[in-house]
């Protein structure tokens, strides 16, 4: 059932001992979005904790640092940026998902309750929410929040920002937010394990139809030449983008089992969740992923075929 910010809150308002779910390999967008909500049914004096289904990335430790662990029996599940079931990893089908919160126009709707608003981020409608819940947005949410926005639009560098979003990064940055910090750490600042990982995986990076499709692929054996993993990976989708003439990028990655994972990026002219669609994947129009149950070299064959399609039509 669809319901608006409005019913959102009176819902949230009305339950406690909430558990917040973040999906899988876990973005500033899924992590800004949890945490702030948390921290505003906390100050409303309810019990409430965020989960992952793996330790979150150290470089986010920000925004959860000084929020103390409580134990208790989960009455109300919230799941949110997640769009299907299966992004919860190793989390999916351990709980009855009562409320989702989300930005992905492919949601499936599979929780009792969805608040789905087509923007940037998750966090640009998480902020209208926590002000409709009456809860005050002090330093450390706020700067959840912006993180959410920041990331999800790279830096407001991507097509989806919107004037909207400009605005309430402004509220943000003046509840407190430090932007600096943020934009810095989640755009400026890499490990140097992630740094060895980005080399190798410009190297493998492969172009076809003409040179407006770019494939990385980025193995098992690649993470154990660098000390890297799967978390580092975010920052290397957008790489394919910054090509000159690619109107679709793609990087390929590896998971332990031999399967694989597709992060999809595109301009205006292809519509990447629609690609990702092919694969029972899903996205935004710029930005949307998909998996395959077969190796990298096969997958991105599948891939580049289907891209060249839609670049044809």
């Amino acid at each position: 059932m669809r319901i608006d910010i409005k019913e959102c809150a009176r819902l949230l308002s009305e339950k406690d001992d909430i558990l917040i779910l973040t999906h899988a390999h876990p973005d500033g967008d899924t992590l800004g979005s949890g945490f702030a909500l948390c921290r505003a049914l906390l100050k409303l004096g309810k019990f409430c904790s965020v989960v992952n289904e793996a330790e979150i990335p150290a470089k986010y430790s920000y925004l959860f640092d000084d929020i103390a662990i409580t134990n208790f029996k989960p009455q109300f599940v919230v799941a949110v940026d997640v769009a299907t079931p299966n992004l919860l990893g190793a989390l999916e089908g351990k709980y009855h998902i009562d409320l989702c919160i989300d930005h992905h126009i492919t949601n499936t709707e599979y929780a009792d309750y969805l608040l789905l608003e087509d923007v940037p981020a998750a966090c640009q409608t998480m902020y209208y929410v926590i002000k409709e819940l009456g809860a005050e947005i002090d330093k450390r949410m706020a700067e959840s929040l912006y993180t959410g926005l920041s990331t999800d639009t790279g830096c407001f560098r991507y097509a989806s920002t919107t004037a909207q979003t400009y605005r309430v990064a402004a509220d943000l940055i003046e509840l407190g937010a430090d932007n600096g910090m943020i934009n810095r750490l989640m755009f400026e600042t890499k490990t140097k394990t992630y740094a060895k990982l980005e080399r190798l995986a410009l190297e493998s990076m492969s172009f076809f139809d003409d040179d407006r499709i770019a494939v990385i692929t980025v193995t098992q054996d690649m993470y154990n030449q660098t000390g890297s993993n799967e978390q580092e990976t975010e920052a290397l989708a957008p790489l394919t983008r910054q090509i000159e003439g690619v109107e679709i990028g793609v990087i390929i990655k590896e998971k332990p089992d031999g399967t694989c994972k597709a992060s999809i990026r595109t301009f205006e002219k292809v519509n990447a969740a629609e690609l990702a669609k092919m694969f029972s994947g899903g996205g935004h129009p710029q930005a949307a992923a998909c998996r395959f149950d077969c190796g990298v070299m096969e997958a991105r064959s599948r891939i580049v075929e289907k891209g060249s399609e839609l670049l044809r039509k």
